[in-house]
């Protein structure tokens, strides 16, 4: 069972879902349909759509039918989610294309790329796992851990969902080498420890995560490096997609290269150092938030995206994004029929001259 189509009245400028979900911020969003997207969170499953003037959303449930009351809680926690209401992308897309030539080179392709505000506990584990490794694997490992871990929520088309598992599983015995044999890793070990410290230092290891998002930046940062498996680039994703730090610039080799291939960026320093070392990492952040400003970790997303091999062909037409409305499509249908009409009128018209050519008529 699911709920009637709602909407969350934000245009495509404002939130694309193809680019901003599968961009290495969340790794649990699956496509369950065309220009859909499914997720688990904490006991409902999330479908979006995206449509030619919005985005529309629907949950689906098992035997509980859901009162007006928790459908305006459900809208809530999508326009948190996506920082709808806090938020206005296309007034700062129009900063920071007069700030910077490079970004308004690209702008036009990637629009709609939103931070998410994402739960901190999910943000944290997946960021260790993010550690060398890259986004198709990260999802795979972070949907064995859901499968392992998480509760399953419900099965949609025949694909199952399931919620993000509790740091009290995560510290369950023998966990650490249940996940070595899933494949993780050396990560295996900083997830355990992790969840193990949270756990074992704060009564509440959730209240504790959110309330980091009430420190400034470099507090919660250096929290945050206090955990296993985590350093700067982990600490600055979670500082920035779950804490509210909007300025926290996510450094990897990645967005270095960006630096100075695109930017043309050298260190200034005694250091003459062309690696990423720890100096450089912070020199590149103090780089970035020059010119984009308080927002800056916004727009470092739209960067980072924009460099990825998975979005080299992004198109910037309408058509091409199947986002068309339905008039447009069947405008174009039309034209595409009369098209063929015209092109099978020439061709019978042809074969007509050509059979009269090979016999002439008689006198």
């Amino acid at each position: 069972m699911s709920t009637v189509w709602r909407t969350l009245k934000v245009s495509a400028e404002e939130l694309r879902l193809d680019t901003t979900l599968k961009c290495g911020q969340s790794f649990r969003w699956k496509i369950s349909g065309k220009n859909e997207w499914s997720c688990a969170f904490k006991g409902r499953l999330i479908t979006l759509k995206q449509t030619p003037s919005d985005i529309e959303y629907r949950t689906y449930f098992n035997s509980k039918v859901l009162s007006p009351h928790e459908l305006d809680k459900l809208h809530e926690f999508l326009t948190d989610y996506f920082q709808l209401n806090t938020v206005n992308l296309s007034e700062y897309y129009t900063k920071w294309c007069k700030a910077d030539k490079h970004f308004a080179n690209i702008a036009q392709k990637f629009k709609g790329i939103r931070i998410l505000r994402q739960d901190p506990i999910e943000n944290l584990i997946c960021f260790i796992c993010s550690t060398n490794n890259n986004i198709n694997r990260i999802t795979q490992m972070i949907e064995k851990l859901c499968r392992r871990y998480g509760d399953k929520v419900y099965t949609l088309n025949g694909e199952d969902y399931f919620d993000f598992p509790t740091l009290e599983k995560l510290t369950s015995p023998n966990v650490e080498n249940e996940l070595r044999r899933l494949g993780f890793g050396y990560r295996a070990k900083y997830i355990v420890q992790t969840a193990k410290y949270i756990c074992e230092n704060f009564p509440d290891g959730n209240v504790w995560l959110y309330n980091l998002r009430n420190l400034d930046y470099k507090e919660a940062h250096a929290a945050l490096l206090k955990l296993s498996g985590v350093g700067p680039k982990v600490a600055d994703c979670v500082c920035l997609m779950s804490l509210n730090k909007h300025n926290a610039i996510p450094v990897d080799t990645h967005v270095w290269q960006i630096a100075q291939k695109k930017y043309g960026f050298s260190v200034k320093t005694k250091e003459k150092s062309n690696s990423l070392t720890s100096r450089n990492y912070e020199a590149v952040g103090d780089y970035f938030r020059k010119i984009f400003g308080e927002y800056s970790g916004w727009a470092h997303s739209v960067l980072f995206t924009s460099d990825l091999r998975a979005f080299e062909d992004r198109s910037t037409t309408e058509q091409e994004l199947n986002l068309t409305s339905s008039r447009a499509s069947i405008t174009t249908r039309k034209r595409q029929i009369r098209r063929i009409a015209s092109k099978s009128f020439n061709i019978v018209r042809e074969k007509k001259l050509n059979n009269n050519n090979n016999h002439p008529r008689r006198s």
